[in-house]
Parts: C-alpha cells; sequence; structure tokens
C-alpha cells in the first residue's frame, strides 16, 4: 500500500473529531511526493473552479504547468489558491487527502523552470502549457481514512 502512504507513520496518529487520522506537515509532503495528480481551485469572476493538474514538488512547494487563462491569471495576481490530492482503495476503503492553502506565483527562475523540467514536470493534456505555477503554502493539512480493523493508541 506504499502510494497511500501506510508505511509513513506505523505508530498511532492523532484523531480529528470525525475520528480521521490526522497528518503533520512532514507526512504531507512525504504522500505528495507519491503521486502525479491534484486539483487547484480558484476563484474567478466570484465563482471557485477546479482543475486537475500534474505536479510535483519544488523545495517543499507545489508546482505544475499551465498555459494561458484562469490558472496563470491568478498566479499573476498572487490570488488565494487551494490545492487538493489524494488517493483511495475502495476495497480496503482506505485512503488520504491533503489540502494546500496559499498564494500562486509564476516561476520564472529559468533554472527552477530547469528543475521542473529535470524532474519530469510535464502536463498530460495537449497544448501549450509554457508557464510554471508555484503554490506558497499558508497551510498544510491532511487526513487519512483508518482501514477497517485498524487500531489507534493516540
Amino acid at each position: 500500500m506504499g502510494w497511500l502512504g501506510n508505511a509513513l507513520y506505523p505508530v498511532a496518529m492523532p484523531l480529528d473529531h470525525a475520528g480521521l487520522e490526522v497528518l503533520d506537515t512532514e507526512q504531507c509532503l512525504a504522500l505528495l511526493a507519491r503521486i502525479e495528480l491534484g486539483r487547484v481551485a480558484v476563484c474567478t469572476a466570484g465563482f471557485p473552479a477546479i482543475f486537475p493538474v500534474n505536479f510535483r514538488l519544488l523545495d517543499g512547494s507545489v508546482v505544475f504547468r499551465t498555459g494561458e487563462g484562469t490558472k496563470l491569471n491568478s498566479a499573476i495576481w498572487n490570488a488565494g489558491i487551494a490545492f487538493e490530492a489524494d488517493a483511495v482503495n475502495s476495497i480496503f476503503e482506505i485512503g488520504w487527502s491533503v489540502m494546500i492553502v496559499g498564494r500562486a506565483a509564476e516561476v520564472v527562475d529559468p533554472t527552477k523552470i530547469a528543475e521542473t523540467v529535470h524532474m519530469g514536470l510535464r502536463p498530460w493534456a495537449p497544448g501549450s502549457r509554457s508557464h510554471v505555477i508555484r503554490i506558497m503554502a499558508d497551510s498544510i493539512s491532511g487526513r487519512r481514512i483508518v482501514g477497517k480493523g485498524e487500531t489507534h493508541t493516540g
């Protein structure tokens, strides 16, 4: 269950009011490093919009590529942004979710852009995605659904 991250925290984790395990920032980033697809939420014209994005972690921040449009405009205006990624196993009814809230900014440093290429950041969707966006986190939170039969001591 490696991509679900169970091996990352073999000891009992604190639980929230709903009985979900609360993940710390280090665990959240370790889980995000194992997957490639997440969702970006921005507000445009007063309404929320959610977009799937391929992403990687660069210096502890989520980065993704985008073309001209809503996500780029949010970055240019240093707007608030939310990011969510998750993994689930419906057979065992386990999974996790990580959410990041912060500000978006375009990466313009050629060295950092080259790093994203080297780490394999590339969009799955067709079309030009020449802009690299970094999410500068104000908060990082995560929860894990505990599998049936698992127990907690914390």
